[in-house]
């Protein structure tokens, strides 16, 4: 059997105050209880601990080695403790953040430094890729996401809705002109993304309901970066989250089109974690800070107004 902690520190109370009855009064024990534990512990030992007389506790010999050794143990338990408890009060550590290019470089990077300034002590490993990073396997602590959720196994925190927009340069807009109906873009040049068959089937509201409509464009892209620099170029329209062209909407570099049309379809954005390590006090901070900044979906409400023809459509 082994020393119990309390039984430790009635010891080393003990010695320090000289008396039961104060040592039980600093541990909030009664003075038979605490006696207890010393007959308790000295029993196990085998040896005398403490000199009790008439008016002083005083270690015997043995009791002042073992004192010694208490007081290492007990302070090394207090130490250890403290630690813990500042590690949960305050976050630090290296923190894995997953984001996609466009919403990463666009909508996360610029905010990431009002986390650096109140965390100082959290380390942020933040990879921007577009692919689909599994969490478990590659060590990741959050994971933002946009669209459906694929993995059960991961936690997720809802952000916000992001809504779609079909857009295109002014420049292109002039060229081709501007789409009036969804069948218009059957004679437009379409920017999708490649290996997603389903982002090539744009989605609208029609008075016999939703219903896609197949596009077409002479260049495909693996990402959405690459995506909003072809529009802003005058290549084409592309249909993408509001998140990706906050920017460039404000400026006057893409304009919406086809906004009464639009399906009102939103996506969800989601932060995603393993379970268990919002208890992590980095992660948590993270997650607090991913909430906070973009819940109000702060990319809206920046657009100067859609595409309005000053003329008869020109298609071809």
């Amino acid at each position: 059997m082994t020393t119990s902690h309390l039984e430790m520190d009635a010891f080393v109370r003990s010695a320090d105050l000289g008396s039961f009855t104060a040592a039980a009064r600093a541990l909030q024990l009664t003075p038979s209880a605490l006696s207890k534990l010393i007959g308790r512990l000295e029993a196990r030992l085998g040896v005398r601990l403490l000199h009790r007389t008439t008016r002083k506790l005083a270690p015997t010999v043995e009791g002042t080695l073992y004192l010694e050794r208490c007081r290492q143990i007990l302070n090394a338990i207090g130490d250890a403790e403290s630690e813990v408890s500042r590690l949960r009060e305050r976050p630090r550590g290296k923190l894995r953040l997953h984001a996609g290019v466009a919403f990463g470089t666009r909508q996360l990077v610029p905010r990431l430094p009002h986390f650096s300034q109140r965390y100082p002590e959290v380390q942020v490993e933040l990879n921007i890729d577009d692919r689909t990073v599994d969490l478990f396997r590659d060590g990741g602590d959050i994971a933002i996401r946009t669209g459906p959720l694929r993995d059960a196994a991961l936690v997720a925190k809802k952000l916000c809705d992001i809504g779609q927009l079909i857009c295109a340069s002014p420049t292109y807009l002039s060229r081709r002109g501007i789409p009036r109906t969804p069948a218009d873009l059957a004679t437009h040049n379409c920017i999708t993304m490649a290996g997603i068959p389903n982002l090539s089937r744009w989605p609208f509201d029609t008075p016999s309901g939703k219903k896609h409509f197949d596009v077409q464009g002479n260049i495909t892209v693996n990402n959405a970066e690459c995506l909003v620099r072809l529009a802003v170029m005058g290549h084409g329209l592309i249909r993408i989250n509001e998140a990706a062209i906050s920017d460039e909407m404000q400026q006057g570099l893409l304009i919406p089109v086809l906004s009464d049309h639009q399906c009102r379809d939103a996506v969800a954005l989601h932060a995603l974690y393993p379970p268990g390590h919002d208890r992590l006090p980095r992660v948590s901070a993270m997650l607090d800070f991913l909430e906070a900044t973009f819940s109000s979906a702060p990319w809206r409400n920046v657009y100067p107004g859609r595409a309005r023809p000053s003329r008869p459509t020109r298609a071809g």
